[in-house]
């Protein structure tokens, strides 16, 4: 079954109605009700479906690997950053590619079009520096 990978982390990240308990000033809820678990079970695992795992184009060439995923401040998944070349991380190229543009076939990430070629063409992603507090 083919499906979008933004479709699988959107049902991870799911967010379901609130308990049906109100809540009380100054406490809250911890962990999740039996709704939102059936979702969390129905769900992606990052570490262990996506993070580490290769990329493939529709051919089955290889063309990189998920170093991370991006979580854009409305809690959505919203960019996987994928290392192409090097050996053992020296020399990787990592880019940011739309999760929309992935597909998941059975366990395999694929990126429809792509070549290790045109990955490590694309302008290199680099983390934004934290500025230091002032003294």
């Amino acid at each position: 079954m083919k499906r979008t990978l933004a479709l699988a982390l959107a049902a991870a990240s799911i967010s379901l109605a609130p308990q049906a308990f109100a809540q009380v000033a100054g406490q809250a809820s911890l962990g999740v009700s039996v709704e939102e678990l059936r979702v969390v079970i129905q769900g992606a695992s990052v570490k262990k479906q996506i993070l580490g795992k290769p990329v493939y184009n529709e051919n089955n060439d290889k063309v990189g690997n998920v170093v991370d995923l991006i979580v854009a401040p409305n809690r959505a998944v919203s960019f996987a950053i994928i290392g192409a070349g090097g050996f053992v991380g020296v020399g990787r190229h990592d880019v940011a590619i739309p999760v929309t543009q992935f597909d998941l076939s059975g366990d395999k990430i694929v990126l429809p079009g792509a070549t290790k070629d045109a990955v490590k063409a694309l302008p290199e992603f680099e983390y934004a520096k934290k500025a230091k507090p002032a003294k």
